[in-house]
């Protein structure tokens, strides 16, 4: 990265956010491919920034997301469900990095955020996150790198045009 991104909560009221995060998801088609095996439409933004497991309140979403000062391009994207699928997890259900930053540290970046934010809660002592099988290639190694493990835990998936399976994985917040 040429320079330090701005961090910044992305808000659905907010339309700037929406095109921004819409650009960043059309920019990694390749993603979206994977995992619903068709390129992204153009609802995916909204459908991001409002999804909630059944139950959890909507103030318990955090979307942040990175972006570049100079030209206020979004660079990266995270959505964090806290005290999700219990109280001390922080689950999330995205990260992804627009196309054209892929493998500059965005990634990375984003990720530090997340365990800072998780850091700041308190009560979360747990991140967890679920990979798609089709992805699984992509982003298992980033995962890994990041601390994270396979708990064993699979769950079925079927989104779009894809049926294929979830694993689960998890690292402590534990220094």
């Amino acid at each position: 990265m040429a320079s330090a991104p701005v961090v910044r909560r992305l808000h659905l009221a907010d339309a700037r956010d929406i095109a921004a995060l819409q650009a960043l998801l059309e920019s990694a088609p390749d993603y979206a491919r994977r995992i619903t095996g068709k390129d992204p439409q153009p609802s995916d933004a909204r459908e991001v920034l409002t999804a909630l497991p059944p139950g959890l309140e909507i103030g318990r979403k955090l979307a942040i997301g990175l972006w570049c000062e100079r030209t206020e391009a979004l660079l990266g994207f995270a959505d964090v469900l806290r005290g999700w699928p219990r109280p001390a997890v922080a689950h999330i259900g995205l990260l992804v990095v627009h196309g054209a930053h892929r493998g500059t540290g965005v990634g990375r970046a984003l990720h530090d955020v997340v365990v800072e934010q998780g850091l700041a809660w308190g009560e979360i002592d747990t991140l967890r996150l679920g990979i798609v099988a089709t992805n699984a290639t992509v982003a298992e190694p980033f995962w890994r790198s990041c601390g994270y493990a396979p708990t064993g835990e699979v769950k079925p998936y079927a989104a779009g045009t894809v049926t294929s399976s979830t694993a689960i994985w998890e690292r402590s917040l534990a220094p």
